[in-house]
């Protein structure tokens, strides 16, 4: 399997966090990884690997070297597991005439008007009641056809909508579901619908939440297939080279982690999040574990090396104008080394260094990006994973174009260099 294979795999069991997260214990598990619980005494031994699955949408997974020193190495990779959508309220069912809507939120910053006139469909996680109340039964659920839309207004009755029309979350992004007849419950509908798809009465649902998602597949584009085309580019193009560098490369004596945390979009201040002190407890967890104490540990800590993956701006094929006179990438230039003086990335001198050497002893093709001086530019995970860490960090990624819409285009030859970059950052 190719890596865009591998990738269009994800990207299709990938229709939400949580189901990203089962999507990728499940290639670990198949690698021999094996699972841990966030809250239970580990006995880890050297030589084999773990994953823990954190609150369903995040997770943690190492590898212990077979010949560990007395102050191991420690090495990390971390990406995103969430994406730009549209997420279901409370009570969402909203009737307009004849037609039954769904009242949503928007998650993160999508490019709206790319979510119109597609096929979409729902899943997500679903809370029932259980046996013990502090413990809710949890069921993850997936339409898995499309059931949605959200039909653009015809030019006709808005003659302007080829100027630029400016696009209200609350009025024009609110999904068509249904038509209301006599046989269907006006104030229940998604919920009825909801607990026929989960199996359990309606009565029964204490709480969801529900993403809504694309239904179109990944397709190649291109006279000789050098693009790619899919929904959820950014950044499950992360998320799978952390997961097969962590898988392929070899551990001799070091920690080597990947972390695939949820909420980036939203700012990651969660309890999941790369804005929490998640990542931090988990290691000490792995260190004591072992046997090391605390001092070794923040040693590991001051010592070690992270890896930021998420996806960047290649240059636009008709807005060449907004990029850096300088510093940019097209897509199929290889991999982006990211950089900002204001530490929206984490990248320094020292960083780069070691990420263009592997680059370069692996015959890896790369480029080092920064944005526009006049205009404000992303920011990653890295910069705030790093500051909670202490520890030196760069921010790497794929170049792509149409991040944030509904689907992205990124080139088909660039996952292999990001997957190549994390193997041979893990067995460096």
């Amino acid at each position: 399997m190719n890596h865009i294979e591998k990738l269009e795999k994800l990207i299709a069991a990938s229709v939400s966090p949580y189901h990203c997260i089962t999507a990728a214990e499940a290639q670990l598990s198949a690698a021999g990884f094996e699972s841990l619980s966030l809250a239970e005494s580990w006995d880890l031994s050297k030589g084999k690997s773990y994953y823990i699955n954190v609150f369903d949408s995040t997770l943690i997974a190492f590898s212990v070297g077979e010949s560990l020193s007395d102050s191991p190495s420690l090495r990390l990779a971390a990406s995103h597991t969430d994406w730009p959508c549209l997420k279901v309220k409370p009570s969402p069912e909203v009737t307009s005439g004849q037609y039954g809507k769904l009242n949503v939120e928007v998650y993160g910053g999508p490019l709206l008007g790319t979510w119109m006139d597609r096929p979409l469909s729902m899943a997500g996680k679903v809370s029932v009641i259980g046996e013990n109340v502090m413990n809710p039964k949890t069921i993850f659920v997936d339409f898995k056809r499309p059931v949605l839309t959200i039909p653009n207004l015809a030019i006709h009755m808005n003659r302007d909508a080829n100027k630029g029309v400016a696009i209200n979350a609350q009025v024009d992004m609110l999904p068509l579901l249904t038509l209301i007849t006599d046989q269907l419950s006006k104030d229940h509908y998604f919920e009825d619908a909801l607990s026929r798809e989960i199996g359990v009465s309606r009565e029964d649902i204490l709480d969801y939440e529900i993403y809504i998602y694309s239904t179109e597949s990944g397709t190649y584009v291109g006279l000789n297939k050098e693009f790619y085309s899919a929904p959820r580019l950014d950044n499950l193009t992360s998320v799978q080279a952390c997961i097969t560098g962590i898988i392929e490369s070899k551990n001799e004596d070091g920690i080597h982690a990947i972390a695939l945390y949820d909420n980036e979009e939203i700012g990651s201040s969660t309890k999941q999040g790369a804005a929490s002190p998640l990542l931090e407890r988990i290691l000490e967890k792995v260190y004591l574990s072992l046997g090391f104490n605390r001092e070794v540990f923040l040693n590991g800590l001051f010592s070690g090396f992270m890896l930021s993956l998420d996806v960047a701006h290649a240059v636009h094929p008709n807005h060449e104008e907004k990029c850096d006179i300088k510093n940019k990438i097209y897509m199929g230039d290889g991999v982006a080394i990211k950089l900002a003086s204001s530490q929206s990335y984490a990248t320094d001198a020292s960083s780069t260094a070691v990420i263009e050497g592997i680059c370069r002893s692996l015959s890896i093709p790369y480029k080092k990006f920064s944005n526009r001086s006049d205009m404000r530019g992303g920011s990653t995970l890295g910069s705030i994973s790093s500051c909670l860490l202490n520890m030196r960090t760069v921010d790497v990624g794929v170049p792509l174009v149409g991040m944030h819409s509904v689907r992205e285009v990124m080139g088909s030859e660039d996952q292999g260099g990001l997957v190549g970059v994390v193997v041979g950052f893990f067995s460096a």
